[in-house]
């Protein structure tokens, strides 16, 4: 049974200024990511008031075409994202003045030459201030010469200098230590870490931000988050789609890089971390660094015995994908927290695709009650452990399973849901996460973004793991069937604390 609960909200909320005057340059800007989610993100930011009408956006790739048709291609992408029903034309011809294209191989100098007669141009035309957001939805390869190109044509200002210059570095940062460490070491040269936003979009989602506000603004929740009382932690993110047209690319990542080194290990630090002295960026980033320095370091014994990976039958098909690939696209891992706050309680993450439902969730499992209450042993096998569970996708809310006595004359108890969805009690749908992360930047609030240390204690964490399976891969792959919860063993993994 499920019981609805509403929520009050402040009569005045406090709008936070707009973003400033700035141009955004999106280095890849003929890619999926720019007509998919950047160039839509920033339109609705436009269109719900938080640009200030002194911006830009400059498109920088390979492809020859002009400024006109970059307008065109990207008014298609977002009618069709938005649906015509919620296209606003007038709206897109405002926002549509300040879109223009800049063709050019990254490598050569030339391609800087036009950027930086263009940024200027739109300085004066626009009055930009001279403000500089630069978007790498490149390749991790391209990353260092774009950035030394950038440099080299003086567009890369020192930090703390007005007018500002900041760069959102797109994942996967690196695909092992040593490569993480050698980008991070790369970066340092050109920029101070306070200008470099390492992005990841599960950071920007509200549910995300989210469970540090229901942690540490209620009172009855923190008192009870902790190994007393928590039997174990479930962090899962399913998928139905397979990789599709991805098989290249994932053939080079698997899930372990490209959902559970970020995603998971960062909603995993949110959800383990220890109240910050303040709200600010560097506090709660130090904060979750401690969580990822406690991660219990996994012995090979161990690896084989608390991390399960799958492969769905159907994956050796897919286009680009080698017809012996061991790459897995499920992953199950028993971690442990080695701190004194979560000594003991395991956290189970489990992700994958070709899964029967997408969702992404993190639930708090808490201690059974210590003692038989209520007369005979089948009532007591009945009574079921409190479930605190926060749903960041889809269904964005937070509920809590609780146990109650059901009406009558005998004593039968039931489970009871109170389940708040954030769309039904505040209304609208949560904003794009893309938009919370581009505002920020363009803010200067690093709070939701990775900072290096963070970035090289993850990696240090999971490399030996990826490095033992690319040293023993698994021999039974595909090993579950699409539409299912994985392999049979990773369900015994995961029910081993039920």
């Amino acid at each position: 049974m499920v019981t609805r609960i509403s929520a009050t909200t402040p009569p005045n909320l406090e709008r936070k200024p707009k973003a400033p005057s700035c141009a955004m340059v999106v280095f890849g800007a003929s890619g999926d990511l720019s007509r998919r989610k950047l160039i839509p993100a920033m339109h609705q930011l436009f269109a719900g008031g938080s640009l200030s009408e002194h911006f830009a956006i400059v498109g920088v790739a390979r492809r020859q075409t002009s400024s006109e048709q970059f307008r065109r291609d990207m008014h298609q992408a977002v009618a069709e994202r938005r649906g015509d029903e919620n296209f606003d034309t007038a709206t897109w011809e405002r926002f549509d003045d300040s879109l223009e294209y800049v063709p050019g191989e990254f490598a050569d100098p030339a391609t800087y030459v036009r950027l930086s007669e263009t940024l200027e141009r739109l300085d004066h035309e626009r009055g930009l201030q001279g403000n500089r957001l630069f978007y790498l939805a490149t390749p991790p390869t391209e990353f260092e010469c774009i950035l030394n190109r950038l440099s080299e044509a003086g567009m890369l200002r020192p930090p703390h200098h007005s007018p500002w210059t900041r760069v959102i570095i797109e994942k996967p940062f690196g695909r092992d230590l040593e490569s993480a460490r050698h980008l991070n070491a790369m970066l340092a040269t050109v920029l101070d870490e306070s200008q470099i936003f390492r992005i990841d979009h599960y950071l920007g989602k509200e549910t995300v931000q989210n469970i540090l506000v229901l942690r540490f603004a209620n009172a009855i929740f923190e008192p009870i988050w902790n190994r007393r009382y928590v039997q174990y932690v479930e962090i899962c993110a399913a998928e139905e789609i397979g990789v599709g047209s991805r098989g290249h690319f994932y053939e080079q990542t698997g899930i372990l890089r490209d959902i559970v080194q970020n995603h998971m290990l960062e909603v995993l630090a949110l959800t383990a971390m220890e109240p910050p002295i303040t709200a600010t960026a560097d506090d709660i980033r130090t904060e979750k660094l401690k969580v990822l320095n406690a991660l219990r370091d996994l012995t090979a014994d161990q690896i084989e015995q608390d991390v399960v990976l799958g492969q769905y039958r159907g994956y050796r098909q897919e286009p680009n994908v080698s017809p012996a690939s061991t790459t897995p696209t499920y992953a199950a891992l028993r971690v442990f927290v080695d701190n004194w706050r979560w000594q003991g309680v395991p956290f189970y993450l489990h992700a994958g695709k070709k899964l029967p439902s997408r969702v992404t969730e993190v639930s708090l499992h808490l201690q059974p009650v210590p003692l038989r209450l209520f007369g005979s042993r089948d009532e007591c096998r009945s009574v079921e452990s409190n479930v605190l569970t926060m749903r960041i996708q889809p269904n964005e809310g937070i509920s809590l399973r609780f146990e109650s006595k059901i009406p009558g004359h005998e004593m039968a108890i039931g489970t009871v849901a109170m389940d708040m969805d954030y769309v039904e009690t505040f209304g609208g749908e949560p904003a794009e996460a893309y938009e919370r992360l581009l505002l920020d930047a363009m803010r200067g609030d690093a709070t939701l973004f990775s900072r290096r240390d963070a970035v090289e204690s993850s990696w240090t964490w999971i490399t030996p793991i990826i490095q033992h399976f690319e040293r023993n891969p698994p021999r039974d792959f595909p090993n579950y069937d699409p539409g299912t919860w994985g392999p049979s063993r990773a369900r015994q993994l995961i029910e081993r604390d039920r």
